[in-house]
């Protein structure tokens, strides 16, 4: 009897050690996935910035050169007036 008892205190000990082993993998894991998360967000906020970013900048470059192409063509417009009020005089 005494023998199965050291059999059974030896099977606890082990079954306990183990359980204590996964404990710490899972606390680890644990630990791992909240920091990736943290992670994917922080990626998320950056990209959306950065497209954010890129959509303005775009969009005053685009601005820009709607207004150099009106003053090109009002150029234009004054260069062919002149010549006809050159013929009128």
């Amino acid at each position: 009897a005494q023998r199965a008892l050291s059999i059974v205190d030896d099977a606890l000990t082990s079954v306990n050690s183990s359980r204590a082993d996964m404990g710490a993998i899972q606390n680890r894991f644990t630990s791992t996935i909240a920091s990736l998360n943290t992670t994917s967000e922080n990626l998320s906020a950056s990209r959306s910035r950065i497209r954010d970013t890129d959509y303005a900048k775009e969009t005053a470059e685009l601005t820009r050169t709607q207004i150099l192409q009106q003053a090109g063509t009002a150029m234009l417009a004054q260069a062919n007036q002149s010549p006809s009020s050159v013929m009128s005089l």
